[in-house]
């Protein structure tokens, strides 16, 4: 018989650490209230689970309704239906689940504060980032001014190799170079995943926060595409103290390409042997109803809250994680 610890039913974070996280939520809401962007609560179950090949759904069954239902990724999906119908600029601070996500700086269950701005592209969004950043860490820290890579410049400055011109072996041999051993076979957008996460990630962000934009058309089926070549699309990420914080877009508004993309993405999954999800056809018929103009990104509130607190792991900014929920 197991002996339980002493300690496995105290919460990880201390009472000061949940007091300062409290304090961070209400900072966050007169943020949104001072621009006007409207809080909003949707599902958390929903009949259509992520395509991404990168994350993978959690999936239970309701008693009384048909098939799998899956716990939301993320709210982005019934959120661009609220944007559809004509709510207007909109936020929300919920729960999220993806299966196999634990470690120093992951729980498949986490606390997601998403929003969208009608009229902003990725830039502009990046700003309104910047300035909810440093009013949450204010005064406490002081931050350098922020600082924009594109995605292509990153790689080559941080991993030392030309993501847009480098072969597959040349990629691999830039990780194994920075000590990255894989035996798993990879795709090319996989292969620059390794690099941008083990790499050259925890190199952005030690003064202030460094966005990487313009990210490979193949990794942001969600976002727009910006003409050039070769083709980028306007998305972004954030990075502060080495740790990825958000991830956003100027967001795809046409629906015949949006279902293109979800079939590529099936498609993959397929290939990997990975679970087939169904489509959310409620969000492309929300898209060919009319989605407006806007951008959107997620942040991971439990990592910025870590951040906040000087913490080493993500549980230190944490009631409760999976290992004793």
């Amino acid at each position: 018989m197991s002996v339980e610890s002493p300690r496995s039913w105290r919460p990880h974070a201390t009472h000061a650490a949940l007091r300062r996280r409290a304090a961070l939520v209400a900072r966050l809401r007169d943020f949104f209230a001072s621009r006007a962007v409207l809080e909003v609560e949707t599902p958390i179950l929903s009949a259509a689970g992520v395509g991404d090949p990168q994350i993978e759904s959690l999936s239970t069954r309701v008693r009384g309704l048909p098939g799998t239902s899956y716990l939301s990724t993320s709210p982005e999906f019934p959120m661009k239906r609220l944007l559809a119908s004509g709510v207007g600029d909109i936020y929300q601070l919920c729960k999220v689940f993806r299966d196999g996500e634990i470690g120093r700086w992951h729980n498949p269950e986490f606390t997601l504060l998403e929003w969208y701005r009608l009229g902003f592209d990725d830039t502009a969004l990046m700003s309104e980032v910047d300035a909810l950043v440093r009013e949450l860490l204010a005064p406490e820290r002081v931050l350098a001014p922020a600082q924009r890579l594109t995605y292509a410049e990153s790689i080559r400055r941080h991993a030392g190799v030309d993501p847009e011109r480098s072969t597959d072996t040349e990629l691999d041999r830039a990780a194994e170079s920075h000590g990255i051993a894989c035996q798993a076979t990879l795709d090319r957008d996989a292969k620059l995943d390794l690099l941008m996460g083990f790499v050259v990630g925890p190199k952005l962000g030690a003064e202030g926060p460094c966005f990487i934009c313009d990210y490979p058309a193949s990794q942001a089926s969600l976002a727009r595409l910006k003409p050039g070549s070769p083709r980028v699309a306007a998305r972004f990420e954030l990075y502060l103290d080495g740790i990825e914080l958000a991830n956003g877009f100027h967001e795809l508004t046409d629906a015949a390409e949006q279902r293109r993309r979800f079939l590529r993405d099936l498609a993959t999954r397929r290939e990997r042997g990975q679970h087939q999800p169904p489509i959310d056809e409620h969000l492309l018929s929300a898209l060919a109803a009319g989605l407006p103009d806007c951008a959107g990104v997620a942040l991971g509130f439990d990592r910025l809250v870590a951040i906040a607190l000087k913490a080493e792991r993500l549980s230190d900014a944490m009631a409760f994680t999976i290992d004793n929920a």
